[in-house]
């Protein structure tokens, strides 16, 4: 069974950070793309962040210089460090993995992320 476990969500003042994991089970290896969305309420689920196989990168605009991801394939896991937090970028954060050629993609339960004061 394909799973996607999201943790580190939490509460943080404006200006703070996280850090949130993905852990993937051994079915999603290397070569899946992995991502980072948002989805704050009323609103659509975005991607915030993305990881290609080679490791390239791509960022929304909103998050660019303030979040990293990253990823560690010894062990399936994928990271979104958030630094400088915003009130805006409160939502719930899920994890996505997408096999580029095979079109197989998976979603984590999701984490939430509130920035308040």
């Amino acid at each position: 069974q394909v799973q996607l476990v999201e943790s580190g969500g939490g509460l943080v003042q404006p200006g703070g950070s996280l850090r949130l994991s993905c852990a993937a089970s051994r079915t999603i290896n290397s070569n899946y793309f992995m991502g980072w969305y948002r989805q704050a309420p009323g609103k659509q689920r975005d991607l915030v962040a993305l990881i290609t196989s080679g490791g390239s990168t791509d960022y929304a605009d909103s998050v660019k210089g303030r979040f990293t991801i990253s990823r560690d394939n010894a062990k399936n896991t994928v990271y979104l460090q958030m630094n400088s937090l915003k009130p805006e970028d409160t939502a719930v954060y899920y994890c996505n993995a997408r096999h580029p050629r095979l079109g197989n993609e998976y979603w984590g339960q999701g984490t939430q992320v509130t920035v308040s004061s």
